[in-house]
């Protein structure tokens, strides 16, 4: 009776199982067990791309339920998603993902197409790049203007206008109107708005190159840069009152760029206190090449000469005066010793401004209040952004060509994400411009990825000079500048040691940006030894070009016990920059 009894109790159990397998709920649970299954098989799926993905153990292509003879162990009224049905929609999602994998590949093809046609353009100025345009099939007409260059040829013509006095003039044609706007046609006016732009240039407007307000910059920044202007453009340079100060630029070995010019903002100093006209002459690092004509060996290679030509031309004139030395009317750099020209007096006629400027500068944590040079500080930013006032053709071209190189290919992106059609095989003739962007946009300045810090890591020589430090300790202070500025990914790195360049890869959550040039292998290598390696024409362009990125850049990062840093803060001061900060990992030798 056992085994009877024992088969009676399995029917009864398989009876049961089968009505369990019927009722409702169980087929529900099934059929939702089933879906999960076969939805994580779909994500996982377009994660890979792959018709099969195995997690662990499981392969979840291969994945069955059903039986041998291919029927499901399950009631045959539950319809079951089987390998055959979730193959296929792994097999679309590949195609899926094949397909996405195509739009990118022609996004980044057009996006170098782009690119390389604004290199052309910008490589070939003259024929504005006819040749590689046409080999690909794209006009002149229908290339997308690229936000990140400038029109160098047109911004030269304004800031020649704008430095220049119109007819008898006491200042240039200086108003309250802003860059190209002070070209735009007086004849579309009435007579009572051209009488006021009139009078605006009699009482001398405030100078075109002071960006920000008043409490943007070092204090009475525009009316000193106004007051240097009329200083060394004196509306009669024959006058026998107008006395000269000529002097070439300092060119021993041990003389880096940046003391150079701070050498010329202590003589243009003294040539304030004495009533006298800077005319600078032989510029050694302007000796190459690319400085064409009278620019070669000059200044003016770089940004506009710091006197009129008249003045230039007088001054040498006299220099050939026995008279002319014997009364004093003509003096040079031999004339004042070193102390004199790097320590001497800081003019005086504007009072003493320095005693109130804002303490925007941090050094370890603290805001510096005040120092024993403030004096020096407030002067050589003055200088320097006077003498720097505003850019060459040649430069301007420089700044082109960095910007390009750096982001080049993300301008291209952006601007092909604008764009409605599918560029260049959708594409139309540019519209002629409106006056608005002739006159009004054209005066934004070109795209750069912003927020942009700028970091300049000074390392190798100057360790006889100041405190050095290593990269570590740049970036903890971008660090603590991106807590309280989140959005700030971008970096422009302007260094000399190759080391400092290889260790932005530890960094991959910052963007960095550097110009392409060779640098220091060695930490024992001089400045001036390093110069010599890269030649004149690179070791003087590539410095400038760090140099008005960091002027430009949103914040920045260096040390000012270097002179390079020291000039660039001066820069930043008295270009609208006082508020962004200025964090540094050491103070000059002299506070």
């Amino acid at each position: 009776m056992e085994p009877l009894n024992q088969k009676s109790f399995e029917r009864v159990v398989s009876q049961k199982a089968l009505q369990m397998g019927n009722s409702f709920p169980c087929q529900i649970c099934v059929v939702g067990f089933l879906c999960g299954v076969c939805l994580t098989s779909l994500f996982l799926a377009a994660l890979t791309s792959f018709g099969s993905f195995q997690f662990g153990p499981i392969l979840f292509s291969t994945m069955s339920m059903a039986n041998s003879s291919g029927y499901s162990t399950f009631p045959n009224d539950i319809n079951m998603v089987t390998r055959s049905d979730c193959h296929f929609k792994f097999k679309e999602t590949e195609r899926l993902g094949d397909s996405k994998s195509s739009r990118e590949r022609n996004n980044d093809e057009r996006v170098s197409l782009l690119y390389s046609a604004w290199s052309s353009v910008l490589n070939e100025p003259t024929s504005g790049g006819k040749e590689h345009l046409q080999k690909h099939g794209i006009s002149g007409s229908s290339l997308p203007n690229a936000p990140h260059l400038e029109n160098c040829k047109v911004k030269t013509h304004l800031y020649d206008y704008l430095d220049k006095r119109k007819g008898y003039e006491v200042f240039p044609p200086w108003t309250t109107w802003k860059g190209s706007l002070q070209t735009f046609p007086v004849a579309a006016f009435n007579e009572q708005i051209q009488n006021l732009r009139h009078e605006a240039v009699s009482e001398g407007a405030y100078p075109p190159w002071i960006a920000g307000s008043d409490e943007e910059n070092y204090p009475l920044t525009r009316k000193v840069q106004r007051d240097i202007w009329i200083h060394q453009h004196p509306l009669n340079c024959s006058s026998p009152d107008v006395k000269f100060l000529v002097t070439e630029w300092e060119r021993l070995p041990g003389f880096g760029i940046g003391a150079q010019i701070a050498g010329m903002c202590g003589l243009l100093g003294i040539a304030i206190n004495e009533g006298r006209v800077l005319v600078t002459n032989y510029y050694n690092r302007a000796d190459h090449g690319s400085c064409k004509g009278s620019s070669r060996s000059s200044w003016s290679c770089y940004f506009f000469p710091e006197t009129s030509l008249e003045c230039r031309q007088r001054a040498f004139e006299l220099m050939k005066s026995e008279e002319a030395w014997s009364k004093g009317i003509v003096t040079t750099k031999e004339n004042y010793t070193t102390k004199h020209i790097w320590a001497g007096p800081t003019p005086r006629k504007w009072g003493l401004p320095w005693n109130y400027l804002q303490p925007t500068t941090d050094i370890n944590g603290t805001l510096l209040a005040s120092h024993r040079k403030m004096d020096r500080r407030w002067w050589r930013a003055q200088a320097v952004r006077y003498l720097m006032r505003f850019p060459t053709e040649y430069t301007c071209n420089l700044m082109n060509e960095a910007r390009h190189a750096s982001f080049g290919k993300l301008a291209a992106k952006m601007v092909l994400e604008s764009l409605a059609g599918d560029w260049p095989k959708e594409s139309s003739a540019r519209p002629r411009p409106d006056d608005i962007d002739e006159y009004v946009w054209s005066n934004h300045k070109p795209w750069v990825p912003r927020p942009l810090l700028c970091m300049h890591v000074r390392m190798g020589d100057k360790a006889c000079e100041m405190k050095v430090v290593g990269f570590e300790e740049y970036m903890q202070l971008a660090d603590r500048t991106r807590r309280h500025f989140p959005h700030l990914n971008n970096i422009w790195l302007s260094t000399e040691m190759q080391e400092v360049i290889d260790k932005t890869r530890e960094y991959s959550h910052w963007n960095f940006y550097y110009t392409k040039v060779r640098r220091q292998a060695r930490i024992n290598m001089s400045m001036a030894v390093y110069e010599a390696s890269l030649g004149r024409e690179t070791s003087t362009n590539y410095p400038l070009v760090n140099f008005l990125m960091a002027a430009d850049s949103d914040f920045y990062v260096g040390a000012l016990g270097s002179s390079w840093s020291f000039l660039i803060d001066g820069m930043r001061n008295t270009g609208g920059k006082v508020m962004a900060g200025y964090l540094s990992v050491n103070k000059d030798r002299f506070w």
